[in-house]
């Protein structure tokens, strides 16, 4: 005489035998029960019993009888079998009184409802009575045949799983999110009313049409455990002890038969596996992979091993990663790169193992979806890590050391013409105290103080920034203005820190004589703010130039060119965040400010353009992306020639826009175009030049060209990328053909140890 327990597990491995295919049972009750042949024994019994009888263990229902004319129970007339599944069959039926409509009628298998079950199909019974939301299918009423068999009738849902439905309409990423954001409305008030689903999977999540939307509607409740009692003090919970749920979609605690504690939890980690066969096309486990390892083997791969992300599952199965992006109607690389990040970062906070770092509620999981279709910080990301996406990276133009000292010579003197509109004395002492500063910083190159070489321009701005703060305090406003003029010139030489450091002197300096609100002062904040974004710190870039946009707005006026260039440089950052269709959106607004102030030929005019065609790209538009840059390049070389350096700029950003799009013969022709103007107009070592080469490594690189690929990367190092640049190249996809080669892997840890003394380097001789 079997216990209590033993009787459960008899049940449960008999449902699960029944979920898979004859010819697989033997197998899967070898390896479930193990040495216990006794159970084994029993279950097979059950089986066959099952098998002999046409699937239905005791005496039919009078209505499914053979030669049965009319098959009724009660008001409904059964029209055909819709489902069938381990507790019974799902039947569409049409209900007559009183009130004429279609039915989904739920019948629990025969043999199988002793009292254990029988609560069981109380509580799917009870669950679906106590909701009531768009999102849940509603019941309609419930009873049992005249043989005892109970049902329950609840609405006809003439809809596909949801999986199956986006797939079929080929429906974009934010289209599924948005129709997610239902599902988990849906579930979180099932929760509200205590009730916990234990089975969400997509066969249970139907969607149909509704005035030409789609609506989602929950299916199947048999599984939930209800948190609460009912009116008679009766437990509604399921008893502890047995595997209920869907393997693949159960969650970690509920492939431990020892755990007894399921909360709402578990049903967030269902709906996390469900966000990711929406994203991917597939779970996150191999469900042929997990069918073929032993029952107990199974559980723990579901409890222990953790999935890769939706990304990397994508880019990891090449033989489906082209339909699963044409079924959300783009390219892989494009489905990868939307994926890659806070969808990654969401979807494996849903699905992780230890329920304490999975979202607590679906309303926290779908808050945080709702977040990011707004474009907003997304809670899934660790606080201590910036948003650091591999967007395109704006380029800038260099000027020599030599050219960058002379305009500050000028400046400085041009400063010293200014002031003579004051009074004499004033004017003499200014002049002095600039004469004495200008002296000590030239003093480096006494033969005393120095052996051996020429002074560079980066030895003379390191002493002029040494001995600015001492040197010109009795004037702060011209030491203000020398302050930007000095971090302007470490920034055309790609020295970041030193820069930053020399605005955020100039602008509290500024302040102080100036105010806050000063013209100079806001400038100054624009350098600061633009130096930010080139170390990468875009968080903070992106705070101050919202603060200071709003500033100039109010103070400057919304058409000043001030205000302008902060529009632009904001833009510029938010797309750099990942955030391009609100970047796009501000570009636009600038463009059309400065073409109607300035004409469609200006300077400032054609960097908006070349701004806002490389947004374009970035947000896969690339039809009006091109356009807008070829219209671009065409007024560069008309007006400026084909050896202007704004001219260069546009070549290059055309040349990225052809890779983009496929076009890597037309990206190489012109990249090789530019680099020879490069190398005519700067010279081979600079900055500018580095980057194509760069550019040019990428494209030889996919075209099967490794080793000119390997030496024009090689060289972009050694001659000034800028930090961020040298970061990526371990991680770049556009340098993935390189990655199998040892030379490759050299090159980024070469590149990766530049970058950091770069940055730390630098940063610990300004501070």
């Amino acid at each position: 005489m079997e216990t209590q327990a033993e009787w459960q597990r008899i049940k449960d491995l008999f449902g699960a035998a029944l979920e898979r295919l004859p010819a697989e049972r033997d197998a899967f009750l070898r390896d479930a029960c193990g040495e216990d042949a006794s159970l084994r024994e029993e279950v097979a019994s059950l089986l066959q019993a099952h098998d002999c009888a046409g699937g239905i263990l005791e005496r039919p229902p009078n209505f499914l009888l053979p030669g049965a004319v009319v098959r009724t129970i009660g008001p409904y007339r059964l029209l055909e079998k819709i489902g069938e599944g381990g507790m019974g069959q799902v039947w569409l039926a049409e209900q007559a009184t009183p009130i004429q409509r279609r039915v989904a009628l739920k019948l629990i298998r025969g043999g199988m409802y002793d009292d254990s079950l029988i609560r069981r199909f109380q509580a799917e019974r009870q669950s679906l009575a106590v909701m009531d939301h768009p999102s849940i299918a509603r019941v309609f009423d419930a009873g049992a045949t005249p043989e005892g068999q109970p049902y329950f009738v609840m609405e006809y849902v003439p809809g596909v799983p949801i999986t199956d439905y986006c797939d079929e309409k080929q429906l974009k990423i934010r289209d599924r999110l948005e129709l997610f954001v239902k599902v988990c409305e849906g579930v979180q008030h099932a929760h509200q009313k205590a009730i916990i689903h234990r089975d969400l999977k997509p066969a249970n999540i139907l969607v149909s049409e509704v005035d030409g939307r789609p609506v989602p509607h929950i299916i199947d409740f048999g599984l939930a455990k209800a948190l609460d009692v009912d009116g008679e003090g009766r437990s509604l919970c399921t008893q502890a002890g047995g595997l209920v749920g869907t393997p693949g979609y159960m969650s970690p605690e509920q492939c431990d038969p020892a755990t007894q504690d399921i909360d709402t939890r578990t049903d967030v980690y269902s709906l996390g596996v469900i966000l990711y066969v929406l994203l991917t096309g597939e779970p996150p486990f191999d469900t042929a992979e997990l069918k073929n390892r032993p029952f107990h083997e199974m559980l723990r791969l579901l409890r222990e091993q953790d999935p890769p992300s939706p990304s990397a599952k994508i880019r990891s199965n090449t033989r489906t990663s082209s339909a699963t992006a044409s079924a959300r109607g783009m390219e892989p690389k494009q489905l990868v790169t939307q994926v890659r990040g806070d969808l990654d970062w969401i979807t494996m906070k849903a699905v992780e193992k230890d329920r304490s770092r999975r979202y607590g509620t679906p309303s926290d999981l779908s808050a945080d979806i709702s977040r990011y279709l707004r474009d907003e910080p997304i809670t899934a990301r660790p606080a201590s890590v910036s948003y650091r996406l591999q967007k395109y990276i704006r380029r800038h133009r260099y000027s020599v050391a030599g050219a960058a000292v002379f305009v500050a010579l000028l400046i400085s003197f041009s400063v010293t013409q200014n002031i003579q509109l004051h009074k004499i004395r004033r004017e003499r002492d200014r002049e002095d105290r600039i004469a004495e500063f200008m002296t000590g910083i030239f003093k480096v190159s006494d033969p005393l103080e120095r052996v051996g070489g020429k002074v560079t321009a980066q030895e003379l701005l390191d002493k002029a920034a040494q001995d600015i703060d001492t040197g010109l305090a009795k004037d702060p406003e011209f030491q203000s203005r020398m302050m930007y003029v000095m971090g302007r010139a470490y920034m055309n030489l790609g020295l970041y820190p030193e820069a930053q450091s020399l605005f955020e002197r100039g602008v509290k300096v500024s302040e102080s004589v100036l105010g806050q609100e000063h013209k100079e002062t806001l400038h100054i904040m624009g350098e600061l703010a633009w130096t930010l974004f080139e170390e990468g710190r875009l968080s903070e870039a992106e705070n101050m130039e919202r603060r200071l946009l709003d500033t100039e707005r109010r103070v400057l006026g919304p058409e000043d060119n001030d205000t302008l260039g902060t529009m632009g440089n904001l833009a510029v950052t938010l797309c750099e965040e990942g955030r391009c269709p609100e970047a796009v959106k501000l570009a636009r607004e600038q463009l059309d400010i400065k073409r109607r102030l300035f004409g469609p030929e200006d300077y400032y005019t054609l960097a908006a353009m070349e701004n806002l065609a490389v947004m374009l790209a970035r947000s896969n538009q690339f039809t009006e992306a091109e356009k807008l840059e070829r219209e671009t390049l065409d007024i560069q070389v008309r007006v400026f020639g084909r050896e202007n350096l704004g001219t260069i700029g546009s070549m290059t950003d055309m040349a990225d826009i052809e890779r983009d799009m496929g076009r890597d013969d037309e990206a190489l022709k012109l990249y090789q175009e530019t680099l020879d103007l490069e190398q005519r107009v700067l010279g081979p070592g600079q900055p500018e030049t580095a980057v194509t080469r760069y550019s040019l490594a990428c494209i030889l690189g996919r075209r099967g060209q490794i080793d000119e690929a390997i030496s024009n990367l090689q060289f972009a190092i050694d001659h000034g990328l800028q930090p961020r640049m040298d970061l990526q190249i371990e991680k770049d996809p556009l340098l993935s053909s390189l990655h199998g080669d040892p030379r490759f892997a050299a090159l980024a840890v070469r590149a990766k140890k530049v970058a950091e003394s770069k940055t730390t380097a630098r940063a610990g001789e300004t501070n």
